[in-house]
């Protein structure tokens, strides 16, 4: 056997697939320079048969796949072909094919394409020759020269492994390991037969013991057939006596059932009154409760008018004493623009007069000023220049002089006219606000006139929002107190109704409900028990006839509840019974026409749609004035029946009584619910109503 063709594939320096020409069966050379891949080429024929790549992680795994440009590789394989023409290899075939496959998550071996185990290989291998045990069927790169340096002490130690004789010493070690083993497990199963034989010692003692005793019980049996009969007879005996002594009493139990109705009703109405006595109780609570509310809110409200009140006194003196101060003003300044109107009309011909005076003094002065120069000119004109042009630098300078005296006089009447139009711009301006100051006055003595009356009309206006608002807010806390009472009932009753439910069944209903909701599921109406409605007086019958029939749901079609349950058994959410219409067949039923026999089915009100339902569930049962008439009805017309306190006669023969707990009524809570729901709704309705009235009278407050 030799290896005649390796293919390679995937891995980190064969990304495509490589495969060699056939092998030579005797000595085959692989050359090539330096990184050319010749001990890859060497590993991957180890890859396969030797056990140093056997245990490879993921990450080990991962880094022998080839990585590069282009789509990721994401296996890699090695794949020998053997020469087995020798039958070395303990298969039927001359040629054998070994591949191993490695992924990232996958390590897998195949023998001629079939997929096969590690440890089958491994078998196969070292039956061939290729033992784990003797790994120097592959001479790898230095063994040699290793060999060449090794110690008398190793080389001996390398040759017995050669040899095979450490694997002989261990499995000869492993082999007495196993000899001891098996002695003690024979000392145990030999301690094991011998209390096996004493325990079968015992076991026929105990036998004969069992005769005996079977010997002796049939003798105690017969005794006490005897003894039964005779019993049996005289309990015969007893029963006839006791049965006419239960005919003889039938009347008085009727009488005292009568009774008992009554008291029953009398209890009902005592209960009645206690009930309507802690609702009044309750609201007289309420009502002294909202009288100190509303005690309060007055004593806020008159606290705020008083304020008002205050507050309007305040602006009403404010503005009173702002139109006497205004009135003083106005007086102060037409006292003043008088007495400036009469300074004015004194000071304008005085004014006038010196100032026509003062031009005609200015133009003496000028006038004397200029004879006065031209006689200083003549009088020293021939001594004072020497020169023409001295001369009229001279002239020139006093020209320039008279200029300046020209525009001084002339910017000095500029400010006398400017402060004589400033004067009567004033005087224009303090007239105009006289005039806005009257209009002021008068429309504030309007405003005050209005507002007088406007603050008393709105005043009562308000009084009378406030008294409506306090009785809505009354109205409103005996409502929400209403609501919060037939909640706490609600959930009173719904408590108790899921005591009175089995576990499994209570868990069911609520699965269901959650998953019409959830998955949107049509043609779900709910329990028997909510679909049923009746006097009260039928409660008892009608719950003891149906017993945990009242549980069961009824749906439209077997569709429905074959949907509803598979959501039931994935999610385990309880047990429950449906009942589809579509699959009810219910016969009509022959009733008795007595005046003492009546249809339970009759008493009962629901939707005509549910009628196959409720058919199945009640149909067969009548109700009957006492157990008489119940036992002769039940052998007579193969009904069941009852009687309204609950007793039973099967139309099979079987008689079912006892005391039950009216209080304890799971039609009577349901009903409970079913009323306060009604009466909520028509509170919050009232609710509502009182809260929109209540924004509409703020929001006039407000305005």
């Amino acid at each position: 056997m030799y290896i005649k063709k390796v293919i390679i594939e995937g891995f980190k320096s064969y990304k495509e697939e490589v495969s060699t020409d056939p092998f030579s069966p005797k000595v085959n050379v692989v050359v090539g320079a330096n990184g050319s891949g010749k001990s890859n080429f060497f590993h991957a024929i180890r890859f396969v048969l030797s056990d140093l790549f056997q245990n490879l992680r993921a990450e080990d795994r991962h880094a022998l796949l080839h990585e590069g440009a282009g789509h990721q590789v994401v296996s890699a394989f090695v794949e020998i072909v053997f020469d087995n023409s020798d039958n070395r290899i303990p298969i039927d075939k001359d040629e054998v094919r070994l591949r191993r496959t490695v992924a990232l998550k996958k390590d897998e071996y195949f023998l001629d394409g079939r997929h096969v185990s590690k440890t089958e290989v491994m078998n196969l291998l070292e039956s061939a020759g290729f033992s784990r045990s003797n790994p120097y069927y592959v001479v790898q790169q230095g063994k040699i020269a290793s060999l060449t340096l090794m110690k008398d002490a190793e080389r001996l130690d390398l040759l017995k492994e050669i040899g095979g004789t450490r694997v002989y010493e261990e499995r000869r070690r492993e082999s007495l390991k196993i000899m001891q083993e098996t002695g003690n497990k024979r000392k145990q199963i030999d301690q094991v037969v011998r209390f096996l034989e004493e325990r079968l010692k015992e076991l026929d003692e105990e036998k004969e013991e069992l005769r005996e005793y079977q010997k002796l019980d049939k003798q105690r049996r017969a005794l006490e057939y005897t003894i039964l009969d005779h019993e049996l007879n005289e309990a015969r005996n007893a029963l006839s006596l006791i049965e006419e002594h239960r005919k003889k009493t039938g009347a008085d139990m009727a009488i005292a059932e009568n009774k008992l109705a009554e008291t029953h009703q009398k209890a009902k109405e005592l209960e009645r009154d206690s009930k309507a006595l802690s609702i009044n109780m309750n609201e007289l609570e309420k009502s002294k409760k909202g009288i100190e509310k509303n005690k309060t809110e007055a004593l806020k409200a008159h606290a705020l008018i008083e304020m008002d009140l205050r507050e309007l006194e305040e602006r009403i003196l404010t503005e009173i004493r702002s139109k006497e101060e205004a009135t003083r003003q106005l007086a102060s300044l037409r006292e003043e623009i008088q007495k400036s109107r009469d300074d004015l009309n004194k000071i304008k011909p005085t004014h006038q007069s010196k100032v026509a005076e003062e031009e005609e003094i200015s133009k003496k002065i000028m006038e004397k000023e200029k004879q006065l120069s031209i006689l200083y000119q003549k009088q020293g004109r021939a001594t004072q220049f020497g020169d023409k042009a001295h001369r009229d630098k001279w002239l020139q300078k006093e020209i320039d002089d008279l200029e300046r005296v020209l525009s001084s006089n002339q910017k000095q009447e500029g400010l006398i006219q400017g402060e004589i139009k400033k004067l009567k711009d004033e005087l224009l301006a303090l007239e105009a606000h006289i005039k806005e100051r009257d209009g002021e006055l008068k429309t504030l003595q309007e405003l005050i006139g209005s507002s007088k009356y406007d603050y008393t009309s709105l005043t009562e206006e308000r009084d009378e929002l406030q008294d409506k608002r306090k009785s809505l807010w009354k109205k409103e806390t005996e409502l929400k107190n209403e609501i919060d009472r037939l909640d706490s009932e609600i959930v009173k009753a719904q408590k108790n109704l899921d005591m009175a439910q089995p576990g499994d069944t209570r868990r069911g209903l609520h699965s269901v409900n959650r998953i019409v909701d959830n998955y949107n599921i049509h043609g779900v109406y709910g329990p028997i028990l909510e679909l049923i409605d009746c006097e009260e007086k039928f409660f008892t019958a009608v719950e003891v006839t149906a017993g945990n029939s009242l549980f069961h749901v009824v749906v439209e079609s077997d569709d429905i509840s074959t949907q509803i349950i598979r959501h039931l058994t994935s999610e385990k959410g309880g047990r429950v019974t449906f009942i589809p219409l579509n699959r009810v067949r219910v016969p009509d039923t022959n009733y008795p026409q007595s005046p003492d026999v009546v249809p339970l089915l009759r008493k009962l009100k629901f939707r005509t749609d549910y009628a196959p339902a409720f058919k199945q569930v009640f149909g067969r049962t009548v109700i009957c004035r006492d157990l008489d008439t119940a036992t002769r009805v039940a052998r007579g017309n193969n009904l069941d029946c009852i009687t309204l306190e609950g007793d039973q006669v099967s139309k099979k023969g079987g008689m079912t009584g006892g005391y039950y707990d009216y209080r304890k009524s799971k039609l009577k809570f349901v009903k409970t619910i079913r009323e306060n729901k009604t009466l909520i709704k028509k509170k919050e309705s009232e609710l509502k109503e009182i809260e929109a009235n209540l924004k509409d009278i703020l929001c006039l407050v407000l305005i």
